[in-house]
């Protein structure tokens, strides 16, 4: 996919960062890494922008801070917001500018202006409704994992263990063997987002499909990941890009547009809820450290919902 949108132009990727550019960017990932203390991803995705801007204002030219002013920001974001114009886009943007002109204003720099311009884009919580799938979804896309696919034991046991328990697809990935006690038939989390250990019950059904790839189609390897790599090298662990590209492609082999995998997540939230569970009890399952997260599910409640609703005004209350 993003090789696609490289060629059509949607995602231009500059090239590798020489000279003052380079020396800048190294002082900044090494603040964002040693003083903020950030996420390898966080930062690289950092990086990307802040070069995008660097070059934007000092391509062949020395970096100098004064130089660079309140229209070049807005014209810079105007830029990027025409490549890939969404909210999560302009947040991304807004926070790796704003995180960047206050490193610069530790070394010294006045950017008090700079930051007046960026404004992060309206994006009212739980304004939105969850995107699950429906039941006959479901079904179609655990039988898309057929002989005509590769690997199709290890795709159905990945979705099995996000839409019964609901594990993020980084969960997924670093699933280790020694996490699962079969005979308690438990599933332990040790590299949540949450960064605790989390227990979980493992259903009968996502047992089995586990036990099924590993017996059956998980290649011999000195890997102790549940779920390794198809192609050499195999004593690699498979990255979450892995995960979510198998879901994408069961997605579009069944025909639908999207390709969140987040929404496994989502039909296993909406089906407890609409099955007597409460908001609590879904909280605990997906492991929301907040049960204000889980509040947007309430939205889906339909049996709570009609019991509260209001008559439409002027219809016959029967």
């Amino acid at each position: 996919m993003l090789i696609v949108l490289r060629e059509r132009g949607v995602v231009i990727e500059p090239s590798a960062p020489t000279g003052d550019i380079a020396d800048e960017l190294s002082r900044y990932n090494a603040y964002m890494r040693n003083v903020r203390g950030l996420s390898v991803a966080t930062c690289r995705g950092r990086l990307r922008t802040i070069h995008r801007l660097l070059l934007h204002k000092f391509k062949d030219l020395p970096i100098e801070m004064q130089a660079l002013q309140p229209n070049d920001i807005r014209q810079f974001i105007a830029n990027q917001l025409k490549r890939v114009d969404t909210i999560s886009n302009a947040k991304a943007l807004a926070s790796a500018l704003r995180d960047y002109l206050g490193y610069r204003a530790t070394c010294g720099d006045h950017v008090d202006g700079m930051l007046g311009v960026i404004s992060l884009p309206a994006n009212w919580s739980l304004a939105s409704l969850p995107r699950a799938l429906a039941s006959a979804d479901i079904d179609r896309l655990l039988d898309s994992f057929n002989t005509t696919v590769p690997s199709p034991k290890r795709g159905y046991a990945m979705v099995r263990c996000a839409l019964d328990i609901g594990l993020r697809c980084s969960e997924i990935a670093s699933l280790q063997l020694s996490d699962i006690d079969w005979r308690a038939g438990t599933i332990t989390l040790n590299r949540t987002k949450a960064l605790r250990q989390d227990i979980l019950p493992l259903p009968t059904i996502t047992g089995e499909a586990l036990a099924d790839y590993i017996r059956y189609e998980r290649p011999k390897t000195t890997n102790q990941g549940i779920f390794v790599r198809v192609y050499a090298p195999r004593d690699q662990p498979i990255g979450v890009d892995t995960v979510h590209r198998v879901i994408r492609d069961a997605y579009h082999r069944i025909g639908l547009t999207h390709g969140r995998s987040h929404a496994l997540r989502h039909t296993l939230a909406c089906l407890l809820v609409n099955h007597g569970s409460s908001l609590k009890e879904v909280a605990d399952l997906l492991r929301h450290r907040s049960l204000n997260t889980s509040l947007i599910y309430a939205k889906l409640d339909i049996t709570s919902l009609a019991a509260v609703a209001l008559p439409w005004p002027g219809s016959i209350i029967l």
